[in-house]
């Protein structure tokens, strides 16, 4: 029998960009999601840092892994902002997902996300967003 975990991670692996840029699904658990990227030189944007793109990117997953956790795998992030606080670099990046609030087709929740170097973890960016179970027949954007 697989762990929550493991059926998060098939999913993962579904997704082709994800795979594409070496996301891993590091946690798990009810109303929350965790998620690292290894930082190579091609995330990297002219100035050395993760690209704005790759740094929004884990923000969407740990929003939409996060409320995975209480709505179910078929899900599908409607809206989310993100303010980037300070350039991320580091060796990788940590995305830490959290519900605030969900009923039984829509979820509310945050991300932070940190880059991390040998010296810690420094918060880069954090994002807020709503994420929804799709409506059969595709009425939501399928």
């Amino acid at each position: 029998m697989s762990t929550p975990l493991e059926v998060a991670q098939r999913v993962l692996a579904e997704q082709p960009f994800s795979q594409l840029i070496g996301t891993r699904l590091t946690a798990f658990a009810a109303g929350s999601a965790e998620l690292t990227l290894p930082l190579t030189p091609v995330l990297e944007q002219q100035n050395g840092f993760a690209h704005g793109g790759v740094v929004s990117t884990m923000a969407d997953e740990g929003i939409s892994f996060a409320a995975g956790s209480v709505l179910g795998a078929s899900v599908l992030t409607a809206e989310y902002k993100i303010n980037f606080l300070r350039p991320a670099r580091g060796e990788y990046l940590v995305a830490r997902g959290r519900v605030v609030s969900h009923s039984q087709r829509q979820a509310v929740c945050t991300c932070e996300v940190w880059s991390v170097t040998d010296n810690g973890e420094t918060m880069c960016a954090m994002a807020m967003g709503t994420v929804v179970v799709p409506a059969k027949g595709g009425s939501d954007g399928e």
